[in-house]
Parts: C-alpha cells; sequence; structure tokens
C-alpha cells in the first residue's frame, strides 16, 4: 500500500515538535511548514546515497535557515543515515548529541554546510554550484553531474548578502542551483509586513534568476514548480507558499511557532489534527520503509558512477583532486631558490602574486578570485583565466564589490571539494566578510584570505581604508591562521603553509608598500615556528625585538642602533602569533627569553601584545585611528621610526 504522502511528511513534524519539546528549546515552525516540500525534494529529486555521504557526485543540499534544524535531522534519520539516531534527535540540543541547535558539518555526515547565520547557507551554495560547473568543465558529465539545492527562509532572503550571492550566481548563470524559499511571511518579530515590502521574485529574476511559486503544502504543485526548474538553463527561486507550523491548529501561521516549543497541549492537538497517532519519537514501520527507498534512485546513480570513474582515464587525477592532496611543485621550488639568487625588493601583495603565478602552474585545483581589487590585491597570475558563465574551466573569477559574497562562496567551493579556493580584499575589509571567514574556521576548510593594504602603510586613502584593529581581531578568532610575513621569502613560505592547512583557513595580511629583502635562506621553512630569531645579538642580549610584516626591517635598523650603544638585540619575526604559540615550550622560551628586554612592534593596535612582552615590556604601535598622508609622514607621526622607538628602549635600560 501507498502511504498519503502527507503522512510521510508528517514524520518530519513529529520529530520536530517532539524533539525541540523534549529539549524546551529550538524552532519547531519551519519544519512543521516545510515538511511537504522536504519530502517531495527527498522522494523524486535529491540524489543521495547514505551508505556512502561523500560520494562526490551526490547532490549537495544547504538548509540555509539552519535554525529549522530539526528538518535536517528528520529527514537525516529517515533517509537512512547512520547517523542520527533516534537517541541523537531525542537529545537534541543537549551536549551528547550531533544535533546542535544549528546543524554543523562536522558533527554528522550529510550535513554539507554549518548554517545558522543567516543567508550564508545559500551564499555557500553558490560556491558549491561553482565548483560543479568548473569541475564538470574539466571532467564532464560522466565524473560531475550534479545539483545544489537550497532550503532558505524569509530571514535568508533579507540579509545583505543574499543580495550579493544572488548577484554573483545570476551572472554565472548558475542553472543546476535551485532555492526552496519558505514563503511563510512570517519572521520572529510577526509578519514580514512589519519590516519589508520588497518585491523578492522580481529583484530575483532582475539578477538573472528563473523564478517560480507553488503550494508549499500541495505535493503536485510543489513537483511542477520543481520540474519547471529543472528545465531552465538560469538558478531558480521557487517561493514555496506554506504555513510555518503546519498542523499546531491554534499556533500555525504565527510567530509563536518560530522559536520556542508548542508546549504539551498544542503537540497533542496537533497530532489529532495530523492524525499521527506514533508515540513520540516513534516512526511507524510503514512510514520508516517508505523514507528508506527514497535512497534508491540515489544509490543507483552511485554505483552507475562509480563504474564511470573506474572506466574513466581521468580517474586518478580525478580521484587526487577530490582528496584535496596539494604539493607546491617545480616552479614552486623554482620561485623560491631565485629569491635567493637575486633578492627583491617588493611589496609582500607583489612577493604574493610571485608565488601565485608559480603555485597556480603546479596546482591546478588553486581557484582565485578578487572583491573588484586584482589589481591592487595582485591575485590574478598567467595560468588563471577567467571563469565565467560561457567558460567555466577558467581558474579566476571577479566577485566584484562582494566581499561577503566572496568569502561564503569560497567556503562553499572548499566543502564542494576538488578545488583550493582563495580571494582578495583590503584588510580593512575583512570586516565585511568577517562572519564567512569566522564560519571557514568554524567548520575547518582550507580557504585562503589574500587580505593587502594591512597597515598605515597604504597611505593617503587614510583612516577609513587603514586597519589599525584588523590583525588582532582576526588573531582572536579561533582556528583561524594569520600570517603577516616581512620579505620576499617569508611571503612564499606561508603561501606554502596555507596549502598545508587541512582544517583551517590562514589569511594572509600583505603590504603595499616594498620591502627589503631580510631571508636569504629557504633550506627550512622557518615561518612554520610562527616567530623565530631573525637575528642573533652581537652584544650581551638585553633586548628582543619582536616584529611583524613591514615592520621587521623597521626592528633590524632599532637592533643596530641597539648595538651601537653596547645593547645586544636579537629580532624576531612574529609571522604568526598562532604558530608560535602551537611551539612547546621550550621554543617559545629561547626566543622570548625571560632575561630580556621584549619590545613589540607593528603597525596596528598595542592589544593584546602584553601576553608576549609581559607588563615590563614595551609595545609600539598605534592605538587610535589612522590619518590621510604619505606614508613617510604616517610613519614618523605615530612614532613608527628608529628615532622615536631607540631611546624609549634605551630609557628602558636605564641608559
Amino acid at each position: 500500500m501507498t502511504l498519503p504522502e502527507r503522512q510521510l511528511a508528517n514524520a518530519i513534524r513529529a520529530l520536530a515538535m517532539d524533539a525541540v519539546q523534549a529539549a524546551n528549546s529550538g524552532h519547531p515552525g519551519m519544519p512543521m511548514g516545510m515538511a511537504d516540500v522536504a519530502t517531495v525534494l527527498y522522494s523524486d529529486y535529491l540524489r543521495f546515497d547514505p551508505t556512502d555521504p561523500h560520494w562526490p557526485d551526490r547532490d549537495r543540499f544547504v538548509l540555509s535557515a539552519g535554525h529549522g534544524s530539526m528538518l535536517a535531522y528528520a529527514t537525516l534519520h529517515l533517509a537512512g543515515y547512520a547517523r542520527p539516531t533516534i537517541d541523537d534527535i531525542r537529545n537534541f540540543r543537549q551536549l551528547s548529541s550531533p544535533c546542535a541547535g544549528h546543524p554543523e558539518n562536522f558533527e554528522l555526515e550529510g550535513v554539507e554546510t554549518t548554517t545558522g547565520p543567516l543567508g550564508q547557507g545559500l551564499a555557500t551554495a553558490v560556491g558549491m554550484a561553482i565548483a560543479e560547473r568548473h569541475l564538470n568543465s574539466l571532467y564532464g558529465d560522466d565524473l560531475v553531474d550534479h545539483r545544489t539545492w537550497v532550503i532558505a527562509g524569509d530571514g535568508c532572503l533579507m540579509e545583505g548578502i543574499n543580495h550579493e550571492a544572488i548577484g554573483l550566481a545570476g551572472h554565472l548563470g548558475l542553472g543546476r542551483m535551485t532555492v526552496l524559499w519558505d514563503d511563510n511571511k512570517i519572521t520572529i518579530d510577526g509578519a514580514t509586513d512589519l519590516s519589508t515590502s520588497e518585491d523578492i521574485a522580481a529583484r530575483y529574476a532582475a539578477t538573472g534568476w528563473h523564478v517560480e511559486s507553488c503550494d508549499g503544502h500541495d505535493p503536485a504543485d510543489i513537483r511542477r514548480a520543481i520540474d519547471a526548474a529543472l528545465a531552465d538553463p538560469r538558478p531558480s527561486l521557487i517561493a514555496c507558499r506554506t504555513i510555518i507550523g503546519f498542523g499546531a491548529p491554534n499556533k500555525q501561521g504565527t510567530s509563536a511557532t518560530h522559536g520556542a516549543p508548542l508546549g504539551a497541549d498544542e503537540i497533542a492537538a496537533a497530532r489529532e489534527t495530523l492524525g499521527w497517532t506514533a508515540a513520540p519519537f516513534d516512526i511507524p514501520a510503514d512510514v520508516a520503509d517508505a523514507w528508506a527507498g527514497f535512497a534508491d534512485i540515489g544509490k543507483k546513480h552511485h554505483s552507475l558512477w562509480k563504474l564511470r570513474l573506474a572506466n574513466s582515464e581521468k580517474k586518478d587525477e580525478f580521484s587526487d583532486r577530490i582528496t584535496g592532496g596539494v604539493v607546491p611543485g617545480a616552479a614552486f621550488t623554482a620561485y623560491l631558490n631565485g629569491l635567493v639568487a637575486e633578492p627583491p625588493k617588493v611589496a609582500t601583495r607583489k612577493a604574493s602574486e610571485n608565488t601565485l603565478g608559480a603555485l597556480t602552474a603546479d596546482i591546478a585545483a588553486m581557484i582565485g578570485g578578487s572583491a573588484d581589487l586584482t589589481g591592487s590585491n595582485n591575485t590574478k597570475t598567467s595560468s588563471t583565466k577567467p571563469l565565467t558563465k560561457d567558460d567555466y574551466s577558467g581558474r579566476y573569477i571577479y566577485y566584484g564589490i562582494r566581499e561577503f559574497g566572496m568569502a561564503a562562496a569560497m567556503n562553499g567551493m572548499a566543502l564542494h571539494g576538488g578545488v583550493v579556493p582563495y580571494g582578495g580584499t583590503f584588510l580593512v575589509f575583512a570586516d565585511y566578510c568577517r562572519a564567512a571567514i569566522r564560519l571557514s574556521a568554524l567548520q575547518q576548510q582550507r580557504v585562503v584570505y589574500v587580505m593587502t593594504h594591512d597597515s598605515i602603510g597604504l597611505g593617503e586613502d587614510g583612516p577609513t581604508h587603514q586597519p589599525i584593529e584588523h590583525l588582532q581581531s582576526l588573531r582572536a578568532m579561533p582556528n583561524l591562521l594569520v600570517m603577516r610575513p616581512a620579505d620576499a621569502v617569508e611571503t612564499a613560505e606561508c603561501w606554502a603553509l596555507a596549502l598545508a592547512q587541512t582544517d583551517r583557513p590562514s589569511l594572509l595580511a600583505l603590504t603595499r608598500q616594498n620591502l627589503p629583502p631580510l631571508r636569504h635562506d629557504v633550506t627550512e621553512n622557518l615561518c612554520a615556528k610562527g616567530g623565530y630569531r631573525l637575528r642573533d645579538a652581537s652584544a650581551a642580549r638585553k633586548v628582543v625585538l619582536v616584529a611583524t610584516g613591514s615592520e621587521v626591517s623597521l626592528a633590524m635598523d632599532i637592533a643596530d642602533k641597539l648595538e651601537a650603544a653596547g645593547h645586544g638585540a636579537d629580532v624576531v619575526s612574529m609571522v604568526s602569533t598562532e604558530l608560535f604559540d602551537e611551539q612547546d615550550g621550550a621554543y617559545q622560551d629561547a626566543i622570548l627569553p625571560r632575561d630580556a628586554l621584549i619590545v613589540s612592534i607593528e603597525a596596528g593596535t598595542t592589544f593584546g601584545w602584553e601576553r608576549y612582552t609581559g607588563r615590563d615590556g614595551l609595545r609600539f604601535g598605534i592605538d587610535s585611528f589612522g590619518a590621510s598622508a604619505p606614508i613617510d609622514d604616517l610613519y614618523a607621526h605615530f612614532g613608527l621610526t628608529v628615532d622615536a622607538i631607540t631611546p624609549q628602549i634605551l630609557a628602558k635600560l636605564g641608559n
């Protein structure tokens, strides 16, 4: 006997309201409202194989409205994934359960991306769709031929990142991406007309999207809309008109179901309304069997795909791409040796461009881009032709002025696999994409952020463009590797380190101004230590000068003055505080000995440097906003010169 589809959808509703009630916390309304849409998606369209959640040619499903996480947990459980188990769901939002308040990709297989910050799931899915089209252009339909599906809510479509993401997707013609919009006209505050009156469908259409609408509680109409989307070459938005909290007779259609348990009485009434007689967390066998069968189509596609892969002449190459192994090759080695033979005086942004020239020649998986600052970030190379809707084989994306959208898309590319994304903007605009950088770190993804114009050294553009607090605020972010190289050799070493990180993103802070060569030995990647002794004291060591980036050469000049006055001074290049903190205590004590005066020098806030200098050390930096002036005038104005710093160190030493 074929079960009514409403009964299959009611399994999602029951699990959602029961889990939220048990946790006394959560969002039952969206899962209950979108249960019919999700059931149709899983039963007829989504290609998945719960026995191999990492199958490369599976469809990607992103629950952008991550507060409705019980929709994801219910469908994963019902569709046959090993986890979440019913006990995991019973312990929803508890410390021991992988069913967190919002879906986390590192907790459950089948959750493609961590969502919750609204809009980012959809924007991340754009990156997944880009990666699919790029790999399809290289390996063809035999190996890469899948779709990206998104369930998004009103909040996802209101957030500013949505504008960036859909503009990029429409421009690139990502026709294998479909967004199912939970058009329930409710937000936490109440009806959406309290806060918005925009024509969302018109906005999407204006950016190059195909737009459909349907009754989100009518399976036949849902199928009609999805079929129309699949037939259109553009990315598609389907406005699924739904009732939030569908089935809860006294609360459905109101914000009362959005972010709070329904309560025992309303759940009992909902069970009666829906005709659901099973006990809490109990799925009837016939419902469970029907849901388990939804995976059959995907499993068949998976089996056929494995046969095609086995017979493909590109099998090994494709497998290497998907597993993500990247190693700098001969071009990089030759470039590194050339830096020693002919040390260049260049800005580290230029050194990064030169390094990328070698790396992108060696590593085909690298896809670069910039948020409309290609000529300033220096992220394009001769190996990276543009990726466009007419040629997805390109390896360079012109993101436009979309820093946040760029960062989220790079997360999606990294999560998809087969691509190592990097993208550039000014360091001060890290604030525009910070929320996506944070998700890079939380999800442990290899994404490389190229942040140039890293200090007052950019000069006349003034305080709006001069980062002051940014380095330290980014260093405060868990699992983000921040590196600020001092010359061309360090820049190359930092790039090698960034590519070696398989479980965290990296951020390279790079200068606009030219810097002198300081390193003349590449036999060991010294930047891997985070901080290392660039120069040993000649006289008896009294001072350790700890500097980063453009201030390392300043520290070298100060050391000359101190040595001339009879005070031995080490110079430490603190390329990365994160990497330095990962070294053992003996190494740290050797680099920053307790019997020396520790002095930090960085053209940014002095906040936080006391952890290395101690309270008795000295900290030179900038604890105000910058100013608009030529670079030399700025460094003099803020006291970051040899003549300004040296006397203060001597005074501290008692001279």
